[in-house]
């Protein structure tokens, strides 16, 4: 059983027809995507999209996802991403796929935030996955010192040993913090640092998250 497939397909139940709705980078709602992207050719849905990274852009338009821009429309119905880690309280880790900071802000731009995801990334506390910090080039040695002084290990993103460039051009630090007691603070506390864009911690702002287990489907919702 594909429990990514499960969880990413089913959240396609919750778009109506007329939506403009964000698309989220990752593994899991690649199948959201495609999914979609089967209802927009048969023409069972009529949506408009933006997408949180190239990548998704790129599938989008593959499979004939119409897309928009926020000069377009700033309110979106909804949007749907997935993550790396999230808990009973559906606070978030998000940002190993690199596209953290635009998936932060389709999410703020959205009505609701459907999280998918399979039980592996389900954590009674946040932060046994290392923290995706995103910082501007320039200085990012300093940067991560500081970081550094907040009791973590940061590391500088690399892909076939050259430094990874987000989407906005800047530089990903993962920073392995252990069990994060309150990771509210922290998110304040790193994003007043010079050089820093914004962190992978998406606090209070999943609605729903949909999981794929070995028995099925579970959802979790903030109205449980």
């Amino acid at each position: 059983m594909n429990l990514k497939k499960l969880a990413g397909e089913k959240a396609v139940e919750y778009i109506r027809d007329g939506m403009t709705i964000g698309l989220g980078t990752g593994s899991t709602v690649y199948w959201t995507i495609r999914k979609l992207g089967e209802l927009v050719k048969q023409r069972e849905l009529q949506i408009r999209a933006i997408p949180t990274s190239q990548q998704t852009s790129y599938l989008a338009n593959e499979l004939g996802i119409p897309l928009k821009t926020f000069a377009q429309s700033t309110e979106l119905d909804l949007t749907i991403d997935g993550a790396d880690e999230f808990n009973s309280s559906l606070d978030l880790i998000k940002g190993g796929g690199g596209a953290l900071v635009r998936e932060k802000l389709v999410a703020a731009a959205s009505n609701r935030l459907i999280i998918v995801a399979d039980e592996s990334k389900s954590v009674e506390e946040i932060g046994k996955f290392p923290l995706p910090i995103e910082v501007v080039p320039f200085a990012w040695e300093v940067t991560a010192k500081r970081i550094e002084g907040l009791n973590c290990v940061p590391t500088l993103r690399r892909v076939n040993g050259c430094p990874y460039v987000s989407d906005n051009g800047n530089y990903i630090l993962d920073c392995f913090f252990g069990y994060i007691e309150n990771p509210a603070k922290l998110d304040r506390t790193i994003k007043l640092l010079p050089g820093v864009v914004d962190t992978g911690l998406f606090i209070s702002m999943a609605d729903t998250v949909i999981i794929g287990t070995s028995n099925g489907l579970k959802v979790l919702s903030k109205n449980n």
